[in-house]
């Protein structure tokens, strides 16, 4: 339907034809013809071609009749009723009569029009071209009014008369640019809006909040100015109400506002509100105050439209009913609701200017304005101080109460964090409108000093502005008025004075210099201060605002400030130069240190400030009378005491003689009881008013000592005169309050004096004098009691006169001393004194007090000792006393001065005179017993003396060093008072280079004394102390056989534990130091010792250097006395192996045994060899080893006591397992036997065929390095002439020949040895030789020159038992670690001598050969044995067979181990299992299963072969070799089938068995008995048929009558 955007005017025109026309309206004038959409979408279309194009009149009035029927038909809602109206408001665009017209309607009158008609008609009635039609349009409207009842109805009515109205106000505007004339006059529009306000009024239910009410609000407010002001006046009350009742409704407030507004601006018109409207005021106000009240929103147009109507209703009702609504507005001022405050105040600056300004208005605002101020709500002050700022522009600061106000803006403008910047802002603009003079004046009045900055920047932008402006600000427009102004030198001393703290809220310094930079220009011509003051001070002051700026608070030096300023105030004093204008000044500055100024600071400067001023002053006269004015006033607080004195100090620079002057005639008033006004106050006052006036005189002379640089040294001696002068001529009475008062005041100064470097040529004899009067009150003071600080005074001065000329004589000095420590040091303790007080207060008081007074006595001393440094060992034995007082409290206050005194000395560092120390090792021995005192704060005292005095003699030292030319910067060991402290040893340490021999003995020999001190911690000090003197100096020692008996002598005494122990260290020290003497003399003690000397022994194995010393002087003791025969028993050897059992006990000891330990093992058991051929008593006791706690001690021979040693030393070097395989193989018993001392050593010296874990001998553990020291030791003794040293040299070196390192030795000719031992006739050397040459064999490269021994070593194989043993284990050795072929070959050399011994009678003989047959096979296995060999090995079943029956276990177990090898190497393997783990028990059924095996498995001849060889032991002398032979032919016969046998072999069997058949043993007697009855028995029972086959056989000879025979094998070889 829609054509194209683009087409012609007459495509257009064709296509809104109609024909077209007719064809829309068709389907639209029956409803539901076209769907909503079509229908949207073709009045879219619609309205836009009537707004873009021209339509005839016919086709205009077709179009909307057709749409406005369709209206009334379908009443359409939502989008399409908005396209409706949009549609009829374009056809009104063209013709709005047409539109307008279908409103009254006459088929329609009783029905409401549709409301997108009415919509369209109110928007029409806004256009031009509509005026007349607005009367009869507003005719029918006013019938429809009373019809409408929806309220889209009445919304749409409501469109309707809006546009009435609004058309209505336009046209009768005068002078209005109006179309045409509007169809009604002003009087029928007032009627019919009248008539319209009724009938919304009383048509319409308007009490809910809607958006009827509110567009009814909007066309009331209009019909206002149209109605007739007399209707209105009438409906005022009535519209109030509603109103009110509107208002409760939550209506939007904006509408009611904009109502209001409009309703008093249309009776305003009228000349007059009305009493109707003048009733209604406070409920209207009420509602605009909330209004005003509520928060504008910006974003909210009718938040922003409700407030400015507010403020236009009031505004216009101040115009009606000024004092009414003035009463309304400062009533709701007066509340204390901040909210309806600050609604007030807005009211009132918006209708200030439209009401009169009468004295009345006046009164009343400053009244409101002045009660919201009183009641300061922080809400309110931004509202009140733009109200006071327009009061301020109608001149209503001037007013008497405007002050108020003026304090109040200043108190806002106070540097506070609460106060918002915008206020302060605001406070400033106010405060401008003050006059300058005045604002100086109040900026200047301390209340306002936290306002100073802002008031100050405020003053000084005013000051800069009239400057501008040519009206020089400076100050003698008013200067002259000081009642009423400030004076110019009151501006100068307050602004300098808040310069003195620059910083003080952050700019007082920056404020006061600027402000008083701005009242000064240089073009000034003030009266007084002239031009070249502004010329210096517009210099000076950017300076100082420059250094303000480069600076915090945190970095400026405020010294250097303030004499800053006070050095800007005397130039600006200088260029005064008008005395006139000083002595006010001065009068200003000095009654405001008597009246204003609270502050510490502050006054401080108030007093340089008078200072300086008057030393610019150059009238001597004033001078006098204003120093005599500042001396008489209040000086109860030091701060003002020190103020006057250091104002004094300043004027004396100038004035220096009438300074002096003023002050002896200020100080009469101490001593002239006729003139003194002291004496006028009451009693109770007179003595603390006398100590004032000390205080401030001697203060002042303290401070003038300092700023005159020296002048007044002239003067003080008479100074002086006049200090003992007020004392001794005091008028009041002399207690010890007024003596605490006057030495406190004369404190002050002699603490100056002290400070001061006093030329040396001046004398001042009253010194003296005031020393010995200070003595005088020290001694007065009482030694039971501490409540004052007089001593503590009398010896700060005494020391303050140091610097003094003349000197003090020596006996003085001393007297001084010694009074001045007996008067500190006597003192009973601090908790007496605390016990002693009467409240907890004055007791810590007292402890204050006391450690006062005890620094005072330091410091004193320490005067004493610059003025003669070689005097400081005097001063010590002053303390002597003190030092070793039974009184804890006397000796800690001694030890503290002591400490105090030599770390003060050594702190004065190339200090040239020499101190001697002349009893050093005294002193050392006093301090050092000290640093284990039993109070502990004694000991810390005493490290800081000692570490003192040690830095003084280091000092001394370096400077003899230096004047020999041979010092260096040497790194000496650093040593604190932490190191000294409870460390006697370090103490010795340090000092020990120190001491000569004879000061180091006697110190050693006076500690010794306090060993058997009762306090603990002394006797262990002393017993430390004597110890580290040993340590480090016991070389240089004399009278050392003494120091070892005095020792001991102690040593036996009762000791304390810890005591004894260092003792015991101590003499430890010593031994090793003086090994020499102190071990011989501990030797020759008797036997056996006590347990002190035990003890000593002990503990001589704990310390390494003194172990070594002691161990090898006791080894060569040893060595010494075996090397040669001794015949009887000698007393020395015992005691070293006692010596020795002590010190190895210990397990410190290991380390230091490393060293000696071959050569120390080796000793011990030669020296055991030696015991036990002496054959000492096992009742001689000569050692006794404590058992341990309730064990009883053990006593030991010399022979267990040489045993222990051994032990001890195995167990010292590490080797545990050592001793733990000799106690498992009884080496102990057979090193304690003579007879078998020797293989007790190879015993101990042997190794385990068990793994490396288990324990064994000494050559297994040791490592080879170890080896080879004992190899190198022995060697030399091989062929000792010692034969205890030979046997036992011999015997440890064929053992180590077992370690692989020690039989590759170069050089060693081992095997040569081991031969001549072998050849020799003693059975002990060929033993130890074969053990040798068995150990050889062990290692591969000494095979081949050991296999030529073999022949040999067979020749030792049918020796003594033990020969025997290590000849087989030697071969055994040469077998098993042979290489090649030629294994096999020794191994066939020596079986028949080998087999013999597996049988022989002695069991450590066939234990070994069985043994090493074993290993010999499994070593012949390897090589794969042939023929000849096997048949050698098959010669050794029988007799281990055999053998394996003895009932001893080392033997089956070796036949077993054999019998394994065996079958290994023939390959019986069902046997291997059988033979591995046999036991005892099992034996019986092991011959059993070998014999079954035999005849199952072997040839007859082979098994002929074994009964053949058992036949030998059928002779044997062993009962159990002839058993087993016996059992094992029977085992044999009971498995073989003896038909089968030729009866030659069964007759050699039974002939063999018949040689037993008388044997003496019943059991073989038995045994042969049975086995020749089964041999028999089996014979006679002919052949058994064992198989079918066999007897089928049998059968079928027998049937046949065949003879059958069977071929009998032999088992025995026939003898031909």
């Amino acid at each position: 339907m829609a054509g194209s955007s683009e087409s012609t005017e007459g495509d257009l025109e064709c296509d809104i034809s109609e024909r077209n026309i007719e064809i829309f309206m068709e389907p639209l004038q029956v409803a539901g013809q076209l769907s909503e959409d079509n229908i949207l979408q073709t009045l879219k279309l619609l309205e836009v071609k009537i707004l873009n194009n021209k339509m005839a009149p016919a086709l205009f009035q077709k179009v909307t009749d057709v749409l406005v029927n369709y209206l009334r038909t379908m009443k359409p809602e939502g989008e399409l009723e908005d396209v409706c109206t949009a549609v009829l408001m374009a056809l009104g665009s063209h013709s709005p009569e047409m539109v307008i017209n279908k409103l009254w309607d006459r088929l329609h009158v009783h029905n409401l029009p549709p409301r997108s008609l009415l919509v369209a008609v109110g928007k029409l009635s806004l256009c031009k071209g509509t005026a007349s039609y607005i009367g009869v349009t507003w005719r029918y409207i006013l019938h429809f009014l009373r019809m409408a009842q929806e309220e889209n109805d009445m919304l749409a009515m409501c469109h309707v008369l809006y546009g009435l109205v609004i058309s209505t106000q336009k046209h009768l505007v005068p002078g209005a640019d109006n179309d045409k004339v509007m169809d009604m006059t002003k009087e029928e529009v007032s009627i019919k809006a009248y008539h319209t306000f009724r009938a919304l009024f009383n048509r319409w239910s308007l009490k809910s909040k809607d958006k009827v009410t509110e567009q009814v609000l909007v066309i009331i407010g209009h019909l206002f100015s149209l109605m007739l002001p007399s209707k209105l006046k009438n409906e005022v009350i009535r519209l109030t109400r509603w109103l009110m009742i509107l208002i409760s409704t939550k209506v939007t407030p904006f509408y009611i506002s904009q109502c209001i507004c409009q309703l008093v601006d249309a009776l305003a018109q009228s000349g007059c509100g009305g009493i109707n409207l003048e009733s209604q005021l406070e409920n209207m106000t009420g509602f605009l105050f909330n209004q005003l009240r509520e928060e504008v929103n910006n974003s909210d147009p009718y938040s922003v439209k409700n407030h400015s109507f507010a403020l236009k209703a009031f505004l216009i009702l101040t115009k009606l009913y000024s004092d009414q609504v003035v009463s309304l507005i400062r009533k709701t001022m007066d509340s204390k609701e901040p909210a309806k405050t600050v609604s007030a105040i807005q009211v009132f600056m918006n209708v200030f200017k439209a009401v009169p300004q009468t004295e009345k208005l006046h009164r009343e605002v400053m009244h409101s304005v002045i009660t919201v101020i009183q009641d300061d709500l922080k809400p309110v002050r931004k509202a009140l101080l733009n109200f006071i700022e327009v009061l301020g522009q109608h001149n209503y600061l001037t007013l008497p109460q405007g002050n108020i106000i003026i304090n109040y803006i200043i108190k806002l403008s106070e540097s506070d964090h609460s106060n918002e910047e915008d206020i302060q802002i605001m406070c400033s603009k106010i405060l401008q409108m003050v006059s300058l003079p005045k604002l100086i004046t109040l900026l200047c009045e301390p209340s306002n000093v936290l306002a100073f900055v802002p008031l100050s920047k405020t003053a000084t932008e005013m000051a800069l502005k009239a400057r501008t402006l040519r009206q020089f600000p400076y100050l003698s427009s008013y200067h002259l008025r000081p009642t009423q102004f400030i004076s110019p030198q009151k501006l100068l001393t307050y602004l300098l004075v808040l310069s003195q703290k620059p910083y003080r809220e952050k700019e007082f310094g920056a404020s006061s210099l600027r402000l008083l930079h701005a009242l000064h220009p240089i073009t000034s011509l003030h009266p007084v201060i002239y031009s070249n003051v502004g010329q210096l001070w517009m210099k000076a002051i950017p300076q100082m605002l420059q250094i303000l700026d480069g600076h915090t608070e945190k970095n400026l030096n405020q010294t250097e400030w303030e004499d800053r300023l006070l050095q800007f105030l005397s130039q600006s004093l200088v260029a005064i130069d008008d005395e006139r204008w000083l002595e006010p000044l001065v009068k200003v500055v000095l009654e405001k240190i008597r009246y204003f100024s609270n502050d510490e600071e502050e006054k401080g400067f108030l007093y340089k400030f008078f200072g300086f001023t008057l030393r610019t002053s150059r009238n001597v006269k004033l001078v006098k009378i204003m120093t005599s004015s500042i001396l008489q006033t209040a000086h109860e607080e030091l701060q003002d005491r020190e103020g006057i004195a250091v104002a004094l100090s300043i004027m004396s620079i100038k004035h220096l003689t009438i300074v002096l002057s003023q002050l002896q005639v200020y100080g009469t008033v101490l001593t002239n009881k006729n003139s003194s006004s002291i004496l006028k106050l009451i009693k109770e006052h007179q003595q603390r008013e006398w100590g004032l006036v000390c205080s401030t005189i001697y203060l002042s002379y303290s401070k003038i000592i300092l700023e005159t640089k020296g002048a007044i040294f002239m003067h003080l001696d008479a100074i002086l005169a006049l200090v003992l002068q007020h004392y001794h001529g005091c008028i009041v009475e002399k207690d010890t309050s007024l003596k605490l008062n006057y030495l406190n005041a004369l404190t002050t100064l002699t603490n100056t004096l002290g400070s001061q470097n006093v030329d040396s040529q001046l004398s001042f004899p009253h010194k003296r004098e005031i020393v010995i009067f200070m003595m005088e009150l020290i001694k007065a003071e009482p030694l039971n009691f501490i409540s004052s600080s007089i001593r503590q005074k009398a010896m700060s001065i005494v020391t303050d006169f140091r610097n003094l000329m003349p000197l003090l004589e020596v006996e003085e000095r001393v007297e001084l001393l010694r009074t001045c420590c007996k008067s500190v040091l006597c003192l009973p303790p601090t908790d007496v004194l605390q016990k002693e007080a009467p409240s907890p207060k004055e007791a810590q008081a007292y402890v204050d007090l006391f450690k006062e007074t005890l620094q005072s006595l330091q410091r004193l001393m320490e005067a004493l000792i610059i003025e003669m440094p070689n005097r400081i060992q005097n001063c010590l034995e002053l303390l002597d006393t003190w030092l070793n007082s039974q009184k804890d409290n006397e000796r800690e206050r001694a030890m503290w001065c002591a400490a105090r005194i030599l770390g003060f000395t050594a702190k004065m560092n190339n200090f040239k005179t020499d101190i001697e120390f002349t009893r050093l090792g005294r002193l050392v021995r006093l301090l050092a017993i000290r640093c284990r005192d039993p109070v502990d704060n004694i000991c810390f005292l005493s490290s800081q003396a000692v570490y003192n005095l040690y830095c003084i003699l280091l000092q001394q030292k370096q400077m003899v060093r230096k004047k020999q030319g041979l010092w260096e910067e040497e790194k000496y060991e650093i040593y604190s008072a932490n190191v000294f402290y409870n460390n006697t040893s370090e103490i010795a340490k340090a000092f020990a280079e120190y001491f000569t021999q004879i000061q180091l003995t006697t110190l050693v020999l006076t500690a010794m004394d306090g060993l058997t001190d009762s306090r603990a911690k002394v006797s262990l000090a002393a017993a430390q102390l004597m110890g580290a003197v040993m340590e480090e100096r016991g070389r240089d020692m004399i009278k050392i056989e003494e120091v070892v008996e005095g020792i001991l002598e102690r040593l036996r005494m009762q000791l304390e534990p810890s005591t004894k122990e260092e003792t015991l260290r101590a003499m430890c020290s010593l031994a090793g130091n003086n090994t020499h003497i102190v071990v011989p003399l501990l030797l020759n003690r008797p036997l056996p010792w006590d347990r002190t000397s035990l003890s000593l022994w002990k503990l001589f194995g704990t310390r390494r250097e003194t172990t070594i010393s002691v161990l090898q002087l006791l080894i060569g003791i040893l060595e010494k006395l075996h090397s040669t025969e001794m015949m009887e028993m000698a007393a020395q050897p015992v005691a070293v192996a006692c010596a020795l059992c002590e010190m190895l006990s210990g397990s410190l000891c290991r380390e230091a045994l490393q060293e000696l330990y071959p050569r120390l093992l080796l000793a011990v058991l030669c020296h055991l060899y030696w015991v036990i051929e002496q054959n000492a008593p096992q009742k001689m006791v000569v050692y006794t080893k404590n058992g341990g706690p309730g064990n009883k001690s053990k006593p030991f021979d010399p022979t267990s006591v040489a045993l222990e040693v051994v032990k001890l030393v195995l167990l010292a070097a590490a080797y545990d397992g050592v001793v733990f395989y000799a106690n498992q193989h009884r080496c102990w018993d057979l090193l304690s036997c003579p007879k078998f001392y020797y293989i007790g050593i190879m015993e101990l010296t042997s190794t385990s065929w068990l793994p490396v874990s288990h324990p064994s001998g000494i050559v297994k553990n040791c490592k080879p390095a170890v080896l080879h020291r004992i190899l190198n030791l022995v060697r030399n003794l091989l062929y000792s002439i010692n034969e205890r040293q030979k046997i036992l040299a011999r015997a440890f070196y064929a053992q180590l020949l077992w370690h692989r390192s020690v039989a590759e030795t170069l050089g060693q000719h081992f095997v040569g040895n081991l031969i001549k031992w072998i050849k020799e006739p003693n059975l002990i050397m060929k033993e130890v030789g074969l053990r040798g040459i068995s150990n050889l064999a062990l290692h591969p490269g000494q095979s081949e020159s050991l296999k030529s021994l073999v022949p040999f070593l067979r020749n030792f194989l049918n020796s003594e038992v033990r020969v025997t043993v290590q000849a087989v284990k030697s071969l055994r050795n040469i077998i098993c670690h042979g290489q090649g072929e030629d294994v096999k070959v020794v191994f066939c050399s020596i079986s028949k001598h080998l087999r013999p011994l597996i049988n022989d009678e002695r069991d450590q003989v066939r234990i070994s050969a069985t043994s090493a047959l074993g290993h010999m096979l499994y070593r012949v296995d390897k090589f794969k044995p042939g023929n000849i060999v096997r048949k050698e090995i098959y010669n050794f079943l029988v007799p281990v067979l055999l053998s394996f029956q003895d009932n001893n276990t080392e033997v089956v177990k070796a036949c077993g181990g054999a019998l394994t090898e065996w079958t290994n190497v023939i390959g019986w393997s069902s046997l291997t299992q059988t033979f591995r783990h046999t036991t005892l028990s099992d034996h019986i059924q092991v011959l059993k299963e070998t014999c079954n095996y035999l005849v199952s498995t072997c040839e007859k001849q082979l098994l002929g072969e074994f009964l053949s060889q058992s036949f030998d032991f059928l002779k044997s002398p062993q009962t159990f070799l002839r058993a087993a032979a016996v059992n094992f032919i029977g085992l044999i016969v009971k498995k073989i089938n003896m038909n089968h046998i030729h009866e030659e072999d069964i007759q050699l069997l039974q002939n063999a068995l018949q040689s037993v058949r008388n044997d003496p043993v019943e059991s073989i007697h038995s045994l042969v008995n049975s086995t020749l009855n089964n041999i028999d028995n089996r014979i006679n029972a002919g052949p058994v048929c064992t198989s079918r086959i066999s007897l089928l056989s049998s059968n079928f000879f027998k049937t046949s009558c065949i003879k059958f025979t069977k071929r009998k094998k032999r088992l025995f070889k026939t003898v031909k």
